[in-house]
């Protein structure tokens, strides 16, 4: 059985010492290109594989960046997981990333796993609840950086989108189409995005004079088949809104189905307006009138901010708050004349 390549192997056949294969193999500066060619072609030559939790037990680098979400269908993580890989890749580093499914015995064995060797830093986004997490990430022998939390209160740092501005903006922009009675389609209550644009949905009417209706709120959960069940619910109503602000964008393509379904037409009957911007919205028939979260720059955001944690400097700042902005299609218009 032929035996693992080793550095001082690598080392002999380069004709270097085994502390500048090290440097090459753990990315480290002060190697010049020539030699670090020929370190490259002497890895090639012996087939040399490096052992990342190998490196990192040595004190070395993996080279490597952990990535802990839920899941990776939906498009909202997918794009801030595509930002945090540009950014990794333009680093020379990789991604591994890791999905819960949001079970907690899965969560904690992942976190603890990849903080244990596999990874340099971790990026968590959109994490549910930090406490499931709590004694892996005390143990963490790595930087930790949030993305988008669920808790209001994070003890690490963090980047987010400014929910609360954002859901101004979409309930000023109806109001200034003439829509007087506005629909809510809630998100998960137990995150704080969805408190935030709670409050903005909120404070936006009492600003411009209205009351709040809580009789126009209703549950979305952030899913489709829930935005379809809370649109249907509201058009029940013995008086119906004119247009519906959902607390996403999913949310909202379902609140557009149930419309469609009663044989009324967006934006002619009623309007529909979503929170996310992401790729799909402007896809959809009609294009959906919604709040842009800049998705992927808060992935580079989280990733840069763990690069130079990795780095031995402190974070630009440790809560970063991003702008959300109003994106215009056609799923909105005035409301239809009585």
């Amino acid at each position: 059985m032929r035996s693992a390549v080793t550095l001082a192997d690598i080392a002999s056949h380069a004709g270097v010492s085994k502390m500048t294969v090290s440097k090459v193999v753990n990315k480290q500066p002060g190697i010049s290109e020539a030699t670090r060619q020929r370190v490259l072609q002497a890895i090639e030559d012996l087939g040399y594989t490096a052992n990342a939790s190998a490196r990192a037990l040595a004190g070395g680098r993996t080279n490597t960046l952990g990535v802990v979400v839920p899941s990776i269908g939906p498009q909202y993580i997918s794009e801030v997981v595509r930002g945090a890989n540009l950014t990794a890749y333009d680093a020379g580093l990789d991604l591994l990333i890791s999905t819960t499914q949001e079970d907690t015995i899965h969560e904690r064995q992942n976190v603890g796993r990849l903080t244990r060797g596999l990874v340099d830093g971790l990026l968590m986004v959109l994490p549910r609840s930090l406490d499931r997490y709590a004694e892996a990430l005390q143990q963490a022998r790595v930087p930790v950086v949030v993305v988008a939390s669920a808790d209001s209160a994070v003890p690490f740092p963090l980047v987010d989108a400014d929910h609360y501005h954002g859901a101004r903006l979409a309930v000023s922009h109806l109001l200034e189409l003439g829509h007087q009675r506005i629909g809510f389609i809630a998100g998960r209550r137990e995150t704080s995005a969805s408190l935030e644009r709670l409050r903005g949905y909120r404070e936006g009417l009492l600003t411009a004079g209205l009351p709040f209706d809580p009789g126009l709120v209703r549950p979305g959960e952030y899913t489709q088949p829930g935005g379809f069940a809370a649109a249907r619910a509201l058009l029940d109503l013995p008086q119906p809104p004119t247009a519906i602000f959902a607390a996403n964008d999913l949310s909202a393509f379902g609140a557009m189905e149930a419309i469609k379904d009663r044989g009324l037409r967006v934006p002619d009957d009623l309007s529909v307006i979503g929170f996310d911007d992401i790729p799909h919205a402007g896809q959809v028939h009609p294009a959906l009138t919604t709040i842009r979260q800049p998705l992927v720059e808060m992935g580079t955001a989280g990733t840069r901010m763990l690069l130079n944690l990795l780095h031995g400097g402190l974070p630009v700042t440790e809560r970063l708050v991003l702008p959300t902005e109003l994106v215009v299609r056609a799923s909105t218009g005035p409301p239809p004349a009585t």
